[in-house]
């Protein structure tokens, strides 16, 4: 060891600071950091069409992988800096905590707060170009590594105002896992900024597939809430209230559903507040006060006691404010810390909607009905929880006996497969590698969460089985790579079906951590003389089998069943040899928009939805 004196006390730059530490300020350097960087650039837009200089903007996702982000709001200054002596953009680009959204003078509320994102997207790119309209006259200046490599300089000079800024930047790949971006992930994003921002003008166009959309909303949230409801059952139309106090300004909109699930959205300067934050609790607590006190008043209870997660149920809201000073959780900025927003927000929360129930108590007996079943649904799931806990308890199992465990318990390198029938869960079981592969057998179709209740989930001895295994609800999993693995057929892909929706009803965060997955078993065997080949699509077993002798023989596998252990395990279980997809939600409204249209209770949409999709069907058993 060196001796630790002053010269072993390094001075970084800003530049260097943000390469050495990425995940300090986008979170990480995979999919997440990637597409942080494009909602930075996009939430400096917003900022300006939040003050009112801006209502278009356009983001292009290039053949390349680059971004370009384009507004027309004032455009970032370009006169020089008076203490930098530098063009005030290069200052904005190139040095942390540089911005214009600390006084409160150019921006009366703003996403941005830390003067670090753009900065930080110039120093994690390998390149970045500016270019801004400002007074008749484009300038450019372009940057690498974070660095300007050209001066700030005039290309263009237009006879109309036309005033906004341009960005654009690719990625550097020696920072970043892999660059290429998700048109899903940013569309998202984009469409949400719409639904927050009535009127304005966003699109995304994607160069690689020229796939584009056009997003503009002039009802904003409420046009929100129909959007996310759209094929739900609703029991009323939308609640909606937008107020200010105590210089906080606070827009609510809701709807109930005769759906089981919780579907809140929480907003802080237009930027999505993924994990929550004050806002959102004084929003669960006002809702909850007003709903209770409306029940009492008019002896609507019947000595249920009504909790919080009973008011939630089925309910869809998004909650956003305006905040002058937000305090976020870091720079990516996913949950708000300010203590005032809880007060103010559950303030108004609880006065206005104790108001409305007031004065429109058909609205108020449908929700305060759908929350009693809730509160007698839940109170019934606990005493199935204890019964069989207690049963645990006095047996001794805590496993389920169908589970064949594997030896290792780090559940970083555990697997579980979740294998439909006992045939091949038998095969499974046989030829695993027993060291880290768990093998679950279920049978057929299970309960489609979707439409039940609590207490029916709780009931389902295949579903409380497999929540078991993984340790849904504990306090650590058990595995972090699940697999599904059905049968290559229309009842396997049911059961797949089936087992998603649990997933992402009952354990979203393990799809959000990318720990769900879908073996990928072969549908064609092909033996030509004493080779054997293996073919997952009927394009792919037509491929293999050209330039072959006119008799190779071909099976068509219609079940897992069919293969011995050996070949379950080469063809599926193997990780050398095994084709696996990955579970990952890129977009959550549209894939909660789908889970329902696909297991909920209407009809129309779903016939509507095989219809549209029908054309990219690949392989149908019938």
């Amino acid at each position: 060891m060196e001796e630790y004196k002053a010269k072993e006390i390094q001075v970084l730059e800003d530049i260097e600071a943000v390469r050495m530490r990425p995940a300090m300020y986008i979170g990480d350097t995979d999919k997440r950091g990637l597409h942080h960087l494009v909602f930075e650039v996009v939430d400096n837009s917003i900022d300006e069409a939040m003050v009112g200089f801006c209502n278009r903007i356009d983001v292009i996702i290039h053949k390349d992988e680059s971004i370009t982000v384009k507004d027309n709001g004032r455009g970032i200054p370009i006169d020089e800096h008076p203490i930098e002596k530098r063009p005030a953009v290069e200052v904005v680009m190139t040095t942390l905590h540089a911005g214009g959204k600390f006084n409160h003078k150019a921006y009366k509320v703003s996403g941005g707060l830390h003067g670090v994102g753009v900065s930080v997207v110039n120093a994690l790119a390998d390149w970045l170009e500016v270019e801004i309209t400002r007074e008749h006259k484009v300038y450019h200046q372009r940057y690498e590594i974070g660095k300007p490599v050209t001066s700030l300089k005039i290309i263009n000079e237009l006879s109309e105002l036309d005033d906004g800024t341009t960005v654009s930047f690719h990625p550097d790949p020696q920072v970043f896992q892999q660059i290429r971006f998700s048109f899903d992930i940013l569309s998202e994003r984009i469409r949400e900024l719409a639904f927050l921002n009535p009127g304005i003008l966003l699109t995304i166009l994607d160069e690689r597939t020229e796939k584009k959309h056009e997003f503009t909303y002039k009802g904003g949230i409420v046009e929100f809430i129909n959007f996310l409801n759209s094929d739900k059952t609703v029991l009323h139309p939308p609640i909606y209230f937008h107020q200010e106090k105590e210089g906080i300004d606070v827009e609510v909109a809701l709807q109930y559903t005769d759906t089981y699930t919780e579907n809140i959205f929480a907003y802080a300067n237009s930027i999505n507040t993924k994990e929550g934050g004050t806002h959102l609790a004084g929003f669960k607590s006002g809702i909850t006060k007003a709903i209770t006190s409306y029940a009492k008043e008019h002896n609507l209870t019947k000595e249920i006691e009504i909790v919080g997660d009973d008011t939630r149920e089925g309910l869809t809201a998004v909650v956003a404010v305006k905040i002058a000073d937000p305090q976020f959780e870091g720079q990516t900025k996913t949950k708000l810390g300010n203590p005032e927003a809880k007060g103010v927000v559950e303030s108004l929360s609880t006065t206005y909607f104790s108001a409305y129930y007031e004065q429109n108590p058909t609205d108020a007996e449908k929700a305060i009905k759908k929350i009693l079943s809730a509160s007698k649904s839940r109170i019934a799931a606990q005493k199935a929880r204890d019964l069989t806990r207690k049963k645990e308890l006095f047996e001794r199992s805590p496993l389920p006996g169908k589970l064949a465990d594997c030896s290792e318990d780090n559940p970083d390198i555990a697997e579980l497969y979740i294998v439909e029938g006992d045939s091949a869960g038998g095969s499974a079981k046989q030829g695993r590698d027993r060291k880290f592969q768990a093998i679950l057998p279920i049978k057929g179709k299970i309960l489609n969460v979707e439409k039940a209740t609590e207490e029916k989930i709780l009931s389902s001895e295949e579903i409380k089985a497999i929540m078991k295994a993984i340790g849904i609800g504990e306090e650590n999993i058990r595995y972090k790579k699940i697999i599904i693995m059905t049968d290559a057929d229309i009842d396997g892909s049911h059961i797949r079906t089936l087992l998603l929706t649990l997933f992402y009803r009952r354990a979203k965060e393990l799809v959000e951590s990318g720990y769900i997955y879908v073996a990928q078993p072969p549908l064609y065997k092909i033996k030509h003389k004493k080779k054997i080949i293996y073919a997952h699509l009927e394009a792919d077993m037509n491929e293999k089998i050209k330039g072959l002798d006119p008799q190779p023989e071909i099976q068509l596998f219609k079940g897992l069943g069919e293969m011995n252990p050996d070949e379950l395990f080469f063809t599926t279980m193997d990780p050398q040899t095994r084709l696996l997809k990955q579970i990952t939600l890129e977009d959550a409204v549209e894939a909660d928009k789908t889970f329902t249209i696909l297991m909920g209770e209407k009809v129309e949409p779903r016939r509507q939805f095989i219809e549209e999709n029908a054309k990219y069907v690949e392989n149908l058993d019938v």
